[in-house]
């Protein structure tokens, strides 16, 4: 079977804050973060953390999980480098995965 894991880092609009995490539905992950905008609960609610900046599948959840672990322990200079190699310009790649982007108003998980 060939299964899809994706580590990602996402920031907020002002580019200010990283966030790294783990899926097996990207583009639902996304949307999930861009809906909790604002929300203090979560880290990347609060901090508005929804821009996609860079994501790598993964086969195996246990490699997934590996990596995010390894990703989150880095310094922020070394997490941006690998975004850079990536994604020179750091453009919200959000558009390329989930469509339209951003969610129409009003939706809602499970929407999409």
């Amino acid at each position: 079977m060939d299964y899809n894991f994706y580590v990602y880092i996402t920031t907020n609009p002002s580019k200010n804050v990283l966030y790294t995490g783990i899926t097996n539905d990207l583009g639902q992950r996304l949307i999930e973060h861009y809906l909790d905008r604002g929300n203090s609960e979560s880290f990347a609610g609060r901090y508005y953390a929804y821009l996609l900046m860079y994501w790598e599948r993964h086969q195996y959840v246990d490699l997934a999980i590996k990596r995010e672990k390894e990703i989150k322990g880095w310094s922020r200079a070394k997490k941006l480098a690998l975004t850079h190699k990536e994604n020179p310009n750091l453009n919200s790649l959000n558009a390329s995965i989930v469509s339209p982007w951003p969610p129409p108003d009003g939706s809602k998980r499970g929407d999409y």
